[in-house]
């Protein structure tokens, strides 16, 4: 079944449109939607080439296509077919784009199109038994072939751009740790002449305060 359906725009990772009810069912569906982000962000970096994928997480799949700079993403469990997964999409495609493709390069806030969420619930509705007539009829068009789209396993993908935020977090973590030494090192020098001439200053403290009392008495 159809279980998370997603879309944003490649350039720039920006959230678009998204299947308001989608995941209720799915356990832990938050950890997958921070999949589909870094999935989105790496495709934002220009990691994946591959204008249709399948990426294996788990239980699910998500399959997506990416058309006009936008990626159109589903979640699936592994047992839906891919084919069916693939017209869905395409089918979310040639709707998103016949009405919003003028306004796609200038949205600028997330989730511009949430009323894209009609059409999405609607088509997902169409596509859940893959058993009706018209599904079967689907599955069956050999004019629509999915054979040849990559099918890989969301660690592979992710990895590449995790690399790049570890080089990134390292470096940020190397600069916080050198503030943190030199915030460390001015203590220690602060402390050390503290020991250093705090007897002197008790001292001259003392010959002070006994000048003043034999002045007093006298």
């Amino acid at each position: 079944m159809v279980k998370v359906t997603m879309l944003a725009r490649v350039m720039d990772g920006l959230p678009l449109a998204e299947g308001l009810d989608d995941g209720r069912d799915v356990q832990d569906v938050e950890y997958y939607k921070q999949q589909i982000k870094a999935l989105f962000k790496n495709l934002s970096k220009g990691q994946n080439d591959a204008s249709r994928m399948s990426v294996e997480s788990g239980p699910y799949v998500f399959h997506y296509i990416i058309e006009g700079n936008v990626c159109y993403l589903t979640m699936c469990d592994r047992a839906y077919p891919k084919k069916l997964a693939f017209q869905y999409l395409e089918d979310l495609k040639n709707e998103f784009e016949r009405v919003n493709d003028n306004q796609i390069e200038t949205a600028a806030r997330p989730y511009a199109f949430i009323k894209f969420d009609t059409f999405i619930q609607r088509t997902k509705k169409l596509y859940q038994d893959t058993r009706t007539q018209r599904n079967i009829a689907k599955l069956n068009d050999e004019l629509y072939e999915v054979h040849q789209i990559m099918t890989r396993n969301v660690q592979e993908v992710l990895g590449v751009g995790e690399k790049l935020d570890q080089v990134s977090q390292m470096s940020s973590r190397l600069t916080s740790e050198s503030r943190i030494y030199a915030d460390k090192a001015r203590d220690l020098n602060r402390q050390a002449l503290i020991r250093k001439w705090a007897p002197v200053a008790i001292v001259v403290g003392v010959v002070i305060l006994l000048f003043w009392v034999k002045k007093k008495i006298w």
